[in-house]
Formats: C-alpha cells, structure tokens, sequence
C-alpha cells in the first residue's frame, strides 16, 4: 500500500464471496481481501437480539426499496503479511457471513473457515446465531423472496471500509469512530491517547499491548481509573474529587517522549532505568525484586508505560479486593476484610463510599512502602496487623456516625472537616518516610470513638458465624476505639 490510510466502499458479496473491496477513493477495487480476527480482538459478543436486529433492518432496507443500505464501517490494518486484520466491525462481519450462510448454504465464505470457537463466547454465540438466522430465514416460504433477499444482501448492502498500515492509527480511528454520538469513558480515551505515543514500537508489541488491555475487565478497568486512581491522585494533594471525565483526564496523559524539563527528564530517567533492569539478568541474578517504576504520587510516562501501569494497579487492586487465604500477597483471610465483605456492608451508596476509602488508603500504603512482588513477613505483617487495622478504623469511624452516607460528607472528612476521626489520611501517607513513622503518625492521630456518637447498630458485637464477626464495630471493641 503506498498510504498509510485509503477510504473505500465495499458491497458484501464483494468482501465476503469474492474477497475484493467494490471500490477504493479511486473508483477502483481491491483484490485477494484476506480477511483475519487478529488476537487482540475481543471474543464475538453479539446474542441472537442483535442479530435478528440486523437481519429486520436489512428485510425494512429492502422494503422501502432503498438502493443501497449502509450498514457500518470496517476498520482494517493491512499488515506485513499481506493480512486484513479487522480493528472494527468483527461482530457485523461475522454475523453478515453467518447471515449470508443461513440464505445459501452452498456460498464459499473464506472469512469462515479460520478458526472462531477459540473461546467460549464464540463457541456459543456464532453456532446459536447461525440457527437462530437460519430458522428466521425457513421461515420465508416462498423461495424466490428468500433468493431476493439473499441478492439484497450482496449487491445492496454496503460497508464503509478504511484501511491503514499503521496499527496506531486504526486503533486511533476505531476509538474515534466507535465513540461517536456515545458517551466516551475516560479509560478508553486515555488508551486512544497513548497509542499516539507508541508509534516507534514494533507492530507485534503494540498488538500484544492493546491484547493485554482488552483481556482486561473493561468494567473494573474504568473503575480503576475513575474510582480508585483519580480520587487517590487528587485527595493526595487536598483537591476534591468528584467525576473523571474528558476534562480532566490530562493528570493520566503523562510526560511525552518530547518532555524536556528538568522534571521530566528525572521521572523519564527512573522509568527507564527500572524498565533496563526489570528486563536485564541483574534480578535473577542477584534475587533482588524487581524495581517498580510507579508512584502514584508521582508523574506517569506516556505511551508503553501507561498500559503497564495500568496493568501494575489493575492487579494490585485485585490483590487487595481478594481476601482469598490462598491467592496474592497482601490481604488473605484477613478478619477485618471478611466481616466487611459480608454482603450487607456491601450494599447501599454509604457502605460503597466507605469501602472505597478503606481499599484507597490500603492500595496508597502499599504502593509506597511494599514490594509488589514477594514482599517479607515483615512486610505483610505491618500492613495486615497494624496499618489494615487503622485503615478501617479510619474508614470506619466515618461510616459508624452517619445514617446516610455521601460523597459531600466523606470529602469533608477526608479534609479534617467532618466528624470524629477526620483527617486526611493519603497525605499522610505519602509525607511518611517509613512504614514505622506512619503507623506511629496514626496511633497518634485515631481516637476512640465517643458512643454517643455512634449511630451504627451497636449490638451484638461479639455475635459471629462461621468464624466471621457480624458487626464490623466489634473491631472497634477489640482495639479499644469505641469509649463507652
């Protein structure tokens, strides 16, 4: 290809029979279209709704007697081998060719003959959709209306198609076509952003990255970001913090590979200098940990670093939500954490407010003083034994003196202008030096909560199930934080 992006329209029946795009910018068609699901795609998603939903809008297209029905757009990366990967457009593709399928079983369809059950959604989906399109289809008595739809389909329904070389830009495309007239989440956005920053990597490498952060869950992704990273990033410097947006996602954008400043050049040079070890002999060798290059704290780097860090604090996080004995290093069948994962301390917005400072303050604490991987008894005996214990005290004595809890209250308690106990615990955090210095800021600081102010539920405080407290104040009993 001699651009890098080129702008067609393609009939169906061109790109899935004849494996040729109808027509390019210059009125001219592109032959031997090898259509392939790259990995990093996600699995095909789409139920048997959206599919009896193409097919109607398809059968409503061809009633009115429109010439042509456009049915979407198709974003392909033309790579090294000669492969059209699709970027956008898999979910319409694979159920245009199991709908053209279901109207002619005897149509050679080259796109099909890869292999698409690789995993469990595409082992479900594509077989129950074929059947579900095939019955609507026997449902069509008179074979020369069945045979018009199926010319229909062919000749008259078309897709836009871009084609780039450079894998960045169709990912740059998709995020901007795929969000267009829908909300745009900041996580996505921020993906989009740093891939502008990756164009000196190989092909392979940014391939393999946006596989990684597609394999993650896209809901915990956001929240990642939105709830728990954001929030973290502004109580750490006394700022409120209330909604991430398009707006002011500019604090997860980064210094660029043009940043020159002083600054810049320090956290760039740290990143880098972590990044040479982590991938040298030196840790194996020498049985030291890996560095970690991150701080919340602190400046990220755009670019390949930003989807480590992304992946770095997804799992963190991860580790801290699962009290599982047996899986991560820092929280596991840790008391506290049981009683309040019960599912009544779950639900509601003010047990959801207070377990996410409880779990900010955790993630804080151990980005800055633990190892993330193989940490010592001794550090997850500080962590476990004393700094989850204040954590919850802290969160905790919020939640115990409100009836109903909300974001105005918890921000003013974060900022030493709220009930008992109230004091930003995240810039204390990240002023300590140590670990020692920390807990000892804390012991100083947390007081026994008056029981007159406690509107919780105050009784049974020692009545447990299964070895699980039901009462999360009876901890505050056990360390003597509750002054009768």
């Amino acid at each position: 290809m001699k651009t890098a992006l080129k702008l067609a329209i393609t009939k169906i029946g061109d790109l899935l029979i004849g494996n040729r795009i109808s027509q390019d910018s210059e009125s001219k068609p592109i032959e031997n279209i090898n259509l392939v699901i790259p990995p990093y795609q996600r699995p095909y998603k789409w139920t048997a709704k959206n599919a009896i939903q193409l097919l109607d809008d398809i059968i409503e297209a061809k009633n009115q007697n429109k010439e042509t029905y456009r049915i979407g757009t198709l974003i392909l990366h033309f790579d090294k081998d000669s492969k059209y990967n699709i970027v956008d457009g898999q979910q319409r593709t694979v159920t245009l060719s199991l709908l053209v399928k279901a109207l002619n079983a005897e149509a050679e369809i080259g796109f099909l003959n890869q292999s698409l059950t690789d995993n469990a959604y595409n082992s479900r989906n594509i077989p129950n959709n074929f059947r579900v399109l095939e019955r609507r289809i026997n449902n069509i008595s008179d074979s020369r209306e069945r045979e018009d739809l199926y010319q229909y389909v062919l000749n008259n329904c078309e897709l836009i198609v871009v084609i780039t070389d450079d894998i960045s830009e169709a990912f740059q495309f998709f995020d901007s076509q795929n969000n267009r007239g829908k909300k745009l989440y900041p996580h996505d956005l921020l993906k989009a952003y740093h891939l502008r920053e990756m164009n000196n990597l190989e092909i392979s490498q940014t391939e393999k990255i946006v596989k990684e952060w597609e394999d993650l869950d896209q809901k915990k992704l956001s929240r990642l970001f939105s709830d728990y990273l954001y929030r973290v990033k502004e109580w750490i410097k006394g700022n409120r913090a209330w909604e991430l947006n398009e707006h002011n996602i500019q604090k997860f954008k980064g210094i660029t590979s043009n940043g020159n400043y002083s600054y810049a050049q320090f956290f760039k040079g740290a990143y880098a200098y972590a990044d040479m070890v982590n991938h040298s002999a030196v840790p194996f060798v020498s049985g030291m940990h890996n560095l970690k290059p991150f701080q919340l704290d602190t400046p990220l780097i755009a670019g390949k670093a930003f989807f480590d860090y992304a992946q770095h604090y997804f799992e963190i996080l991860k580790d801290i939500q699962n009290n599982n004995k047996y899986e991560g290093y820092f929280i596991n069948d840790n008391e506290i954490v049981k009683t309040i994962d019960l599912r009544f301390y779950k639900n509601g917005v003010g047990n959801g407010i207070t377990r996410l400072l409880f779990d900010t303050a955790i993630l804080l604490y151990v980005d800055r003083f633990c190892p993330t991987e193989r940490p010592s008894i001794k550090d997850k005996e500080m962590l476990e034994k004393q700094f989850v214990v204040y954590a919850f005290i802290w969160a905790y004595s919020l939640r115990a003196q409100y009836y109903n809890l909300g974001w105005q209250s918890a921000q003013n308690y974060i900022f030493g202008n709220g009930a008992k106990n109230s004091f930003n615990i995240y810039k204390m955090i990240t002023e300590a030096d140590s670990p020692v210095s920390l807990l000892s800021s804390l012991s100083d600081k947390l007081s026994p909560l008056p029981i007159h102010l406690i509107v919780a539920n105050k009784d049974n405080l020692d009545n447990e199930i299964d070895g699980i407290y039901q009462n999360y104040l009876h901890y505050f009993k056990k360390h003597n934080f509750i002054q009768e």
